[in-house]
């Protein structure tokens, strides 16, 4: 299979993060939203994002605008039939990404691969909508997109080899990043790992043994982390974090990753990290630490 043009379903962070990173690398996006303002606002934030790398000299203007004019706007889903693959990630609620699946079954052709950037959610359970399951496969991108070079590539119970292998070229060759090949299991790797560190950080945090900038100096400066474990929560946004820990507690129902009471009580404030400027640590409009 040629790709030529990729669907993505959602314009959120991820879904900015995702078309920008796509369009870079030559490949024709088709960028869809619920409404016509949120999907002006997910240009306006590429559009930003990339005025960003000008300031820092890490992109030209002629290469934006060849970025943006790789960036088409969808009229609705009906416009994912013409493409070679679709990708969504909209917020992480199973119905609403089972009610995508099932309408996005009715409009593209067999051939298509349909994939999901789901952190948690079961992707089995996902294309179990379709009548095609053996097409849609888990595309776990890590954010920032354009910075992060792996993708988890998740094979749900029907995920043929055929898909796999294909979305696996797609990863590796196409947009040149690495992947990794998963086995469905809640979390994956990458969300598994990180969630309990974070949450055990929490319960560092909570117990008075240390502070906040001194447990993330302690990782940063002994392990080599770019962040320590609570400015990471802050970046991922502590209610996805929360929302992660408490879907892996549920499906394992082991207590290690019973979200902290801290996690709580911080996402019941409305301290939800650098996008609301204030989490663990406070955070300016750009996301930049204060």
């Amino acid at each position: 299979m040629v790709f030529k043009t990729i669907g993505v379903i959602g314009g959120g962070t991820m879904g900015q993060g995702i078309s920008e990173m796509l369009a870079a690398r030559g490949l024709e996006v088709l960028l869809a939203e619920k409404t016509t303002d949120k999907l002006d606002r997910a240009i306006e934030q590429i559009t930003a994002s990339l005025d960003k790398q000008i300031e820092r000299w890490a992109l030209t203007e002629a290469e934006k605008k060849l970025i943006l004019a790789k960036i088409k706007k969808a009229d609705s889903l009906q416009d994912m039939a013409t493409c070679d693959m679709v990708i969504e990630t909209i917020t992480e609620d199973l119905n609403a990404k089972k009610h995508v699946f099932f309408q996005l079954n009715q409009i593209c052709n067999s051939s298509i691969i349909l994939a999901t950037n789901t952190s948690t959610l079961s992707v089995t359970e996902i294309a179990a909508v379709t009548t095609n399951p053996q097409r849609v496969i888990g595309l776990h991108f890590l954010h920032p997109v354009a910075k992060i070079n792996l993708v988890e590539i998740i094979r749900a119970m029907k995920t043929s080899d055929a898909t796999f292998e294909q979305t696996r070229r797609f990863v590796d060759d196409l947009i040149q990043k690495k992947s990794i090949k998963v086995n469905e299991s809640p979390g994956f790797i990458t969300t598994r790992l990180i969630c309990t560190l974070i949450n055990e950080a929490l319960h560092t945090l909570s117990e008075g043994v240390a502070s906040a900038e001194d447990i993330d100096s302690a990782m940063r400066i002994g392990y080599d982390f770019k962040y320590g474990p609570l400015e990471m929560c802050d970046r991922f946004g502590l209610d996805s974090v929360h929302d992660a820990l408490e879907g892996m507690f549920r499906d394992y129902g082991d207590i290690k990753y019973r979200p902290s009471f801290l996690l709580k009580q911080m996402v019941r404030a409305g301290h939800l990290g650098a996008k609301t400027g204030e989490g663990f640590f406070r955070y300016d409009k750009d996301g930049d630490r204060l």
